[in-house]
């Protein structure tokens, strides 16, 4: 028989909390893998943000696929770029975060969100979406009141904002999916699970 379960190779509350709202059954578990040291590599190879994402979210999933070898593995990532390519990690304090913060204010950037699923540590199905976001001009002032008050709920998030909440006044346009700037490219996911027989249809 065989095992259907999908399991979330992250113990990101966000996506979790994604695709439980949207009805899937779905049990987190860390992947162990070097998140830090594999951006480092990728990054010095000159690799593109959104291959970045991709091959991130591709070993999280194969990493913990070859580890429990049965159900299907879900691995997520997302990486924000700027026009210039910059790209941004999470904010490692609040004092970086205010930073990132600055640097984004006035500008455009794109959020890549991939997942890829794995079975059996072989990637069987993958998606990258992307989404642009126009930061309005931002004052020192709003910046610094807006990262005191926020910081438990952004420390862990790219960009130092989730879009669902108090973000969104950050923003002056946005074009692309919020489940994609959420991290998650989630109806091309559920559009899979019910291809595989997982999700009614």
């Amino acid at each position: 028989m065989i095992d259907t379960r999908l399991i979330l190779a992250s113990k990101s509350k966000a996506r979790h909390a994604m695709l439980t709202a949207a009805g899937v059954a779905v049990e987190a578990v860390a992947p162990n893998v070097d998140e830090d040291a594999l951006k480092d590599g990728l990054k010095s190879e000159g690799v593109t943000a959104r291959n970045l994402a991709d091959a991130l979210a591709e070993a999280k999933a194969v990493r913990l696929s070859q580890r429990i070898g049965t159900g299907m593995v879900l691995g997520a990532d997302q990486v924000l770029t700027l026009e210039d390519g910059t790209m941004f990690d999470k904010p490692t304090d609040s004092a970086d975060a205010i930073a990132h913060l600055k640097l984004l204010s006035g500008r455009k950037h794109k959020l890549f969100s991939a997942a890829v699923i794995a079975e059996q540590g072989i990637p069987v199905w993958r998606h990258i979406d992307s989404a642009t976001l126009s930061v309005r001009l931002l004052s020192d002032s709003f910046i610094e009141q807006y990262v005191e008050s926020e910081w438990a709920n952004i420390r862990h998030c790219v960009g130092c904002y989730e879009i669902e909440g108090r973000g969104a006044q950050l923003f002056s346009a946005i074009t692309g999916s919020q489940f994609t700037i959420m991290g998650l490219p989630l109806l091309h996911l559920l559009d899979y699970l019910r291809i595989r027989g997982i999700l009614p249809s």
